[in-house]
């Protein structure tokens, strides 16, 4: 007997319900997969993110978006990575790039030949061997080439994006290919006697709708994950003091870079992000060391255009929830877990947590164990991993106010104390295979924020030190000349995308 098509209900709209949303109405079955999100006009969302990273781009391929339309719809602009201002002592910065350091140059790995270098006095800075770095600090940007053999293309690129704008494109285009939008405030969950399971939701209208699988995308309510099935948040506050933002957007600044920005500050952490006809910007801070006020002041008096809006005020707890997958509901975004923006992981983390359900989604309303242990197993280690490398950022800097003082004398998770161990001595950075930030991003960070290697890789010794300096001054030759080469990053997001007036 044929019992109809898997209903899957996605609780909750905004920028995770929707990419949610669209990823089914691109990958499924229809005939398969019922597909139905659930969301409230009386309930508003918070955006996820307004700066992205690469993956980021994957992912609309993934859908099969046009991304100078998307970009249009958006009003996004492009992104080569992060700068830190202030980060490991008061005046430094550096960017932590969506690209790889220098090219190959022997046995070892550049990085290797660049320690060598470095601790002997014969290197220029790190930073000057990264192409998309000489050119974002510049205001440069261009699409990579695809000359594997040309320097130019040894980057990625990610977006920065009005994430509402976001959402309703999603919604658009998700709407278009057959996912119904269920409009109500739920007042009710209703759960099976026999398995615990949701087995629907109520609308304040009296509607019921039923499902044989959730996706909980209600935010920080966390709705389904955390009210109803009670799947506890593991509090990582210890490690991330930081439990409140203040959101406001500027004018847009006429330096309109292709990079973010995150500036500490002695209660935490400043963002700015150039959107095309706004910049975002935001405080993230510890509450026990400044009042609201005082950081509105901070925020607001640090901002380089005039404010738009005023203040808005997030309260958050760093974490994620001791299970991604319970009994049949998926937690995605705010209602799985929240990490601060810091380094733009949130898009990522819906990402995913889309791919790895569209993955492991069950063929019927029986659910083996297996399917939740792996989704829980592979959210994990995404989770972790995040966590470790943005608590580098906290323990690394110049201890100058007491929030700072508290963190670099804090105990660290051990997957974190051996990584900082190792490189210290030999300049080792472990490759994932899976979960986010490779090589690059931690030395970045680890060089940026003051930490540099004692020695590296000894097959770097082999290179005699002649033919050592005459690579790097080639190689940093390349890139100036490179970077130079590409067009303004507001010359060329006017002719590429450019996004009509909001």
């Amino acid at each position: 007997m044929d019992e109809g098509p898997f209903n899957l209900i996605i609780v909750g709209g905004g920028t995770a319900g929707w990419m949610c949303a669209a990823a089914c109405a691109a990958k499924l079955d229809p005939a398969l997969y019922r597909v139905r999100l659930v969301e409230s006009e009386e309930i508003g969302t918070v955006g996820v993110g307004e700066a992205t990273l690469p993956q980021m781009k994957d992912f609309n391929d993934f859908l099969g978006l046009d991304e100078v339309e998307f970009m249009q719809a958006t009003q996004a602009s492009f992104k080569l990575g992060i700068e830190f201002v202030n980060w490991g002592r008061q005046g430094d910065r550096y960017v932590h790039p969506f690209g790889t350091f220098g090219r190959p140059i022997g046995e070892a790995d550049f990085f290797s030949y660049w320690v060598r270098a470095h601790n002997a006095g014969q290197a220029a800075p790190l930073f000057d061997y990264c192409f998309p770095i000489v050119a974002a600090l510049q205001n440069r940007f261009m699409l990579p080439n695809g000359d594997a053999n040309d320097v130019r293309n040894a980057f990625a690129y990610a977006y920065h994006l009005d994430a509402f704008l976001y959402a309703r494109y999603l919604r658009r285009w998700a709407e278009a290919r057959g996912i119904e939008r269920v409009e109500g405030r739920i007042v009710d969950v209703e759960r099976d006697g026999q398995t615990g399971n949701i087995a629907a939701v109520t609308l304040a209208s009296g509607t019921k709708v039923a499902g044989d699988m959730f996706v909980d995308c209600s935010g920080f309510r966390s709705l389904l994950m955390g009210q109803t099935l009670g799947v506890a948040l593991e509090d990582w506050s210890r490690w991330l003091p930081c439990d409140s933002a203040q959101a406001v957007p500027s004018v847009r600044s006429p330096d309109f870079t292709p990079y973010t920005r995150s500036t500490r500050r002695p209660a935490g952490w400043q963002w700015r992000i150039p959107l095309q006809h706004r910049t975002g910007n935001g405080y993230v801070y510890s509450s026990a060391d400044i009042s609201d006020d005082e950081a509105a002041a901070t925020l607001l008096a640090n901002l380089d255009g005039e404010a738009l809006a005023e203040p808005r005020v997030l309260r958050f707890k760093a974490g994620k929830r001791e299970k991604a997958w319970a009994h049949n509901v998926v937690g995605m975004g705010l209602a799985g877990g929240f990490l601060e923006p810091l380094e733009s992981t949130s898009i990522y983390l819906v990402q995913m947590a889309i791919m790895h359900m569209l993955t492991l989604l069950p063929p019927g309303p029986a659910i083996d164990p297996a399917l939740p242990a792996e989704f829980n197993r592979v959210m994990d280690v995404e989770y972790d991993r995040i966590r470790d490398f943005l608590i580098l950022h906290y323990i690394a800097n110049d201890a100058d106010a007491p929030l700072w003082e508290r963190v670099t004398t804090m105990d660290v998770p051990d997957s974190l104390a051996g990584k900082i161990d190792r490189f210290r001595h030999r300049a080792h950075v472990q490759a994932y295979r899976d979960g986010l930030f490779g090589p690059p991003s931690w030395q970045a960070v680890f060089v940026g924020q003051g930490v540099v290697p004692e020695a590296a890789d000894r097959l770097a010794d082999m290179l005699p030190d002649d033919q050592l300096a005459e690579r790097l001054a080639g190689l940093h030759a390349t890139i100036a000349r490179g970077a130079a080469s590409a067009p303004l990053h507001a010359d060329f997001v006017a002719h590429y995308c450019p996004a009509p007036a909001p």
